[in-house]
């Protein structure tokens, strides 16, 4: 019976990290080195879909024999790219103006072995409720979600900025869909219910 391939992380973000954890499969991270800058013209979705692959690639490159899972996410309003805030007052900004509005969250997905590739991209529709400022202000005090576009952490406490959440997969939104990367792993013969580590 072949070996299974070693599996490979191909990010920096501690948040795709541990969701990848939770399929129970061994793996290692390896922060891919890829220039984001977008394209003249390029959608957001297009543009999270080709970042997933470059940064999958980019590592599966120098790791043959592997298999490499690259991800990235844009969040968009009205199909126009919002950033990580980086601080408290650009966070404040965003979320005054996110509130009542719905953001969509481009979850790209990418899977390669180095010759087969294998991508998707998962929508998540958010709907903020509106927001005033006492409460975006306890919000950004208590979870100083800087890092992370919309200034929304859905996983904690972020979900309590949200009227309605819409997606196919639960995890998209965080930054790494499971239930899409599993299919994606299982037709690369590594279904995280055939690992050692998957419960009995």
């Amino acid at each position: 019976m072949p070996s299974k391939p070693s599996l490979i992380l191909a990010s920096s973000s501690r948040y795709r990290k541990e969701l990848l954890s939770r399929l129970r499969l061994p793996f290692t991270v390896i922060s891919p080195d890829v220039d984001e800058t977008p394209h003249p013209g390029e959608t957001p979705a297009a543009l999270a879909l080709r970042l997933s692959v470059a940064k999958a690639m980019a590592v599966a490159d120098k790791h043959p024999g592997s298999l490499v899972i690259g991800s990235d996410q844009v969040a968009t309003v009205d199909g126009q790219p919002i950033g990580k805030p980086g601080d408290f007052l650009r966070a404040q900004a965003q979320l005054r103006a996110l509130s009542g509005q719905i953001v969509e969250f481009h979850s790209a997905l990418a899977v390669t072995d180095g010759q087969r590739v294998e991508k998707a991209d998962i929508i998540t529709r958010c709907r903020f409720r509106q927001l005033s400022d006492p409460a975006i202000e306890a919000y950004l005090r208590a979870e100083e979600p800087y890092d992370t576009a919309g200034s929304a952490k859905a996983e904690s406490l972020g979900i309590a900025l949200m009227e309605s959440i819409q997606s196919d997969d639960p995890t998209a939104i965080i930054g790494l869909p499971l239930i899409e990367l599993t299919r994606m792993l299982t037709r690369f013969g590594l279904d995280p219910l055939d690992a050692p580590g998957a419960p009995a």
